[in-house]
Parts: structure tokens; C-alpha cells; sequence
């Protein structure tokens, strides 16, 4: 790490907004590197502040709201991700000199190892992961960080040939200067407009992955994330054949990933099932091509990556149906993409979805409900919304009722998918702690 690289905080007045995980990660950073900061959180109790109290050169924790007289006097700010950067109290208090950042750009301010950059609406956890596991198949030393894992100046000092980071649209606000080797769009669907207002602004935020990488991958499937006229550093995946220079699927006796026009594995060979994991081990694979990794050994990691918790996950039952806990659905195009991967491999689907809508158009859900499943159990904030949707939706007050439910309906050879197109926080700490219970309320029920 090059200290010179701080030298832009040295002798400023350094605000941190957020003491949450990524905060406290940027006050440990600063501390280690004797520059001075001060803490600000809107909460009026977090745990965190005794932790940064106790740091030499935190000057304060001011809890409460959004101190406008510290941001007024601010030279940098290091905004957390889920700080509304654009709220007026935070944006009007800033002078114009003042310098408005995020702990992702403080990283790449100071990172020497090589960047992977990654961002979606859906699927980017999937991706980045199995990216990881294919480093190591390859005998790479990779590490993951960003919106996945530790935050990023927390594995600094790691040894690594190569950091994968998760991007979230709240991340890549505040970042400018990344110099990533590849970076790429999985795909984009409405998501977070209750903070981003706008489909077309949530793009833009989200393409502002390209500038920042010298090499691109995007997806072919959706105009969203193309990259523009100037392809000729990007490679594209997609769920159709592909064309020179280009990763999909091809049918022969099987359907088969491949890459300018030659077979590369079986789907059938995959422990991810479903057109959805199609698509991200062709993405995975777009990154690993233009990073120069050998395409045997990553073909032989596809075949032993398992996936992620609270992502499509079967949990194991004795009733002869097949409970499916998609909690990390989020927004509307990761349930989208369940249904579509899912609802085949099943005689009759039925869905649980519902929670914080965050704003979100339900309305793309429509035609594959009427379609694809069979049955919707709706619950949360959005219940109603959702249960619009459907007639004979069935409208519940507990993630027990919308069990019970279920299993009264369900028969052998039926699947249960719970994909909420909706965030958790109005039931729920996290969406891991809404798919625990599922999957704890399942185990109970399906062995009776």
C-alpha cells in the first residue's frame, strides 16, 4: 500500500457517516493510519459507538441525525452505503470543496492487487462467489469483498492475487477512480427506487462500472447492461447461442454451455440448476476468459460449486415436495428468474412472496403468475399489492401462516418456492433471518 495515497486527508476535517459495519471498518482504517475522524450515524443508539470511542483518533460519535454543522466544516466525507447520500440534510450541508466518497473508493485509492469488479440487480453473490471457487480450481489466490464478506479495507493487507468485489448501486455512487482489470452488469431490474427514484438513473449508476474497467462483460439478454458502441473489450454471455467471441447455450443431444460456437459442459453436469445458474456460470466464465484463466480447470470447477444459502436452496423434507428457500430474492427480477428457472421442474409451483417492495412495479410479475404457479401466498408490508395480482391469492400475517398454508396445499411432486420480490426489513432484521425461519418452519412441518 502506498501511503502517499492518504495524503489527501491529511490536515481535513474527515467525517464518517454510518456506524455499521462498513463505518467502523473505515474508522479502524483511519485510526491505524493516524488520521484523525469523526462519526456521524442518524440512529440514536448503536452498539458500535463504544468501539469507536475507544479509537485514539475518533473525535467524536455524534448519534441522532445528521450533524449539519460537521458536514458544513467537512473536507472529506466517507459515506456508508446505506447513508442516502442525496437526502438534502446530508447533500445541502456539504460545502462544494468538500470531497464525498465511500469506503470502496478509499480502497482502490490505496489497493495495488489487481480488481475484479461486479455488479447486477441479481445474482451478483452467486457470480462473485463462484468466480472465487473458480480462482481457486485454477490455483488462484482470490479474495472477496465489497458487498459480500469482509468490507474491503478490511482485507487490505491480505495477501491476494486478484480481489473480486461485489458492487451495489450504493457503492458505485460514491466511487470515481477504480481502475478495475474486468468489470461488468449482470443484469438490471427495478431495485432500490425508493432511494434511486428512477429506472433510467438506477442505470446509470449502475454503468458507471465501465469507465472504471479496462475490460467488460455484459449480458446480451438485456439492453440495459450493454456497455455501448465500443464492444471490442467485452465479451457477452446469454441464454441464446452464441456468436464469435460470445458465451451461451447450445443444444445438441443436451444443452450445453458454450463459447464461439464449441461445447463446452452440459447443463446437466451442473449442481446449479435452472436457466437463471445457467446464466451465471456463463458469467462467471466471460470473467474468467478475460482474465486468461484456463477454461479446463474452471469448467471442472462448475462442476463442484454448490451455491449459496438463501439462493435457491432445497431444503431436504419427507413429504415429496420440494421446498425451495430463495429468501436473497430481493426485487422483482430475482423472483422473476426463480419462476422461470423453477416452476418446470415441478407439477403444480406455489409461491410465497411479499415483504418491503421498496417502491418497486409489481406489475412484471403478472403474466408468469398467471402462468407458472399455481398458488400465491402473499405477507408483509406489500401483501395486498402483490395479492392484486393474482385472483384467489392467499393473504397471510406470518411466515408460519404462509407454511401452513402451503403444506395444506401442497402434494408430492409440487414445489414450494418462497421468492418474495421484496426486502425483509418490515418483518425481518435481514432477508438470511427471513429465510432461516422458512427453512426452520419447513423441517418442523414436512416431517410430521
Amino acid at each position: 500500500m502506498t501511503l502517499t495515497a492518504l495524503d489527501f486527508l491529511n490536515n481535513k476535517q474527515v467525517t464518517i457517516l454510518g456506524l455499521g459495519a462498513t463505518g467502523l471498518s473505515c474508522a479502524r482504517f483511519l485510526n491505524r493510519h493516524q488520521i484523525t475522524f469523526t462519526i456521524l450515524d442518524s440512529r440514536p443508539c448503536v452498539a458500535a459507538s463504544a468501539q469507536a470511542l475507544a479509537l485514539p483518533y475518533c473525535q467524536g460519535v455524534v448519534l441522532g441525525g445528521w450533524d449539519q454543522a460537521r458536514l458544513a466544516i467537512s473536507d472529506v466525507v466517507i459515506a456508508s452505503p446505506g447513508v442516502d447520500i442525496q437526502q438534502p440534510l446530508i447533500s445541502e450541508s456539504m460545502s462544494e470543496h468538500c470531497q464525498l466518497i465511500g469506503d470502496v473508493e478509499l480502497f482502490v485509492r490505496v489497493n495495488q492487487k489487481p480488481i475484479v469488479a461486479i455488479t447486477g440487480s441479481n445474482g451478483k453473490s452467486t457470480v462473485v462467489s463462484l468466480l472465487a471457487h473458480l480462482a481457486s480450481s485454477c490455483g488462484i489466490n482470490a479474495i472477496l469483498a465489497g458487498n459480500i464478506g469482509l468490507p474491503v479495507l478490511d482485507i487490505i493487507d491480505h495477501e491476494a492475487d486478484v480481489v473480486i468485489l461485489e458492487l451495489s448501486s450504493f457503492q458505485l455512487e460514491t466511487l470515481s477512480t477504480m481502475q478495475a482489470e474486468v468489470g461488468g452488469i449482470l443484469n438490471i431490474s427495478d431495485d432500490h427506487l425508493d432511494r434511486h427514484k428512477t429506472l433510467e438513473n438506477y442505470q446509470q449508476i449502475k454503468q458507471r462500472i465501465y469507465p472504471m474497467s479496462e475490460r467488460w462483460v455484459f449480458n446480451r439478454d438485456d439492453d440495459l447492461t450493454w456497455p455501448g458502441d465500443n464492444q471490442g473489450q467485452a465479451i457477452s454471455f446469454g441464454l441464446n447461442s452464441p456468436k464469435a467471441n460470445q458465451f451461451g447455450l447450445q443444444v445438441d443431444d443436451k444443452v450445453f454451455l458454450a463459447f464461439d460456437g464449441e461445447c463446452l459442459l452440459a447443463v446437466d453436469d451442473l449442481p446449479l440448476q435452472g436457466a437463471h445458474n445457467w446464466a451465471n456460470c456463463l458469467a462467471a466464465l466471460a470473467f474468467g476468459k478475460l482474465l486468461g484463466w484456463p477454461m479446463t480447470a474452471m469448467l471442472t470447477g462448475l462442476q463442484t460449486f454448490k451455491g449459496l444459502d438463501h439462493r435457491c436452496q432445497l431444503i431436504p423434507s419427507a413429504d415429496g415436495v420440494r421446498w425451495i428457500n430463495d429468501s436473497k430474492a430481493t426485487n422483482v427480477g430475482a423472483t422473476l428468474a426463480a419462476i422461470e428457472g423453477l416452476a418446470d421442474r415441478a407439477e403444480r409451483l406455489i409461491l410465497i412472496a411479499g415483504g418491503d417492495g421498496k417502491g418497486a412495479d409489481f406489475t412484471p410479475l403478472q403474466p408468469i403468475l398467471a402462468e407458472k404457479v399455481k398458488t400465491l401466498i402473499t405477507l408483509g408490508k406489500d401483501k395486498n399489492s402483490l395479492a392484486a395480482l393474482k385472483p384467489g391469492t392467499l393473504v397471510v400475517d406470518s411466515m408460519a401462516q404462509a407454511v401452513a398454508r402451503a403444506k395444506a396445499i401442497a402434494r408430492p411432486g409440487d414445489m414450494v418456492l418462497l421468492s418474495p420480490a421484496c426486502a425483509s426489513i418490515d418483518m425481518y432484521p435481514n432477508y438470511m433471518a427471513r429465510g432461516e425461519e422458512f427453512a426452520t418452519l419447513v423441517k418442523e412441518a414436512s416431517y410430521v
